[in-house]
């Protein structure tokens, strides 16, 4: 199974801003991150999820929170307290690959355990206070970049993954 972090980064680092909100709003983004996710699990923190409100359709959604009381009531939706419980259960349900999709402290916790990461590199600055962890650029290598009117997309793939 295939771990993979897929995140939009503005120039400065920012990936959001406190309160949840998405400091910007590309359409050709959204659309390659619908179309890459799309079919498969998505694993999300608990703000994240709060932020989208309901599900993302066509994935199962995942989230995570310490908060052993947290419940929310929709179909395609499992609450975990850890990272590590929602990887094993993909694993025991044989998902082919599963996508980290945020926030801040979600990304943090998942780097050194993925096996690649899809990441959108903004061409713009954005105001925001949650930036995407430091990347070891050592344990990584881009496999391929695309290039958008607006960003980039860089496939890394995690250097000795078996």
């Amino acid at each position: 199974m295939k771990k993979i972090i897929i995140v939009a980064i503005a120039e400065n680092n920012v990936i959001g801003k406190a309160n949840g909100e998405m400091p910007w709003h590309v359409k050709e983004e959204f659309k390659h991150f619908k179309d890459t996710t799309f079919g498969f699990p998505v694993i999300m923190g608990r703000k994240t999820f709060e932020t989208l409100g309901k599900p993302l359709k066509g994935r199962l959604n995942i989230v995570i929170t310490r908060n052993k009381n947290y419940s929310v009531n929709f179909d395609e939706l499992i609450i975990f307290d850890s990272l590590e419980k929602s990887f094993d259960y993909c694993e025991k349900n044989n998902y082919e690959k599963i996508f980290v999709i945020g926030g801040g402290e979600i990304y943090s916790q998942a780097i050194n355990l993925v096996d690649e990461m899809i990441i959108s590199r903004m061409k713009f600055s954005a105001e925001g206070e949650v930036v995407f962890p430091p990347i070891n650029e050592s344990d990584w290598e881009i496999e391929e970049i695309m290039d958008r009117e607006l960003f980039k997309v860089f496939s890394y793939k995690r250097k000795n993954a078996q």
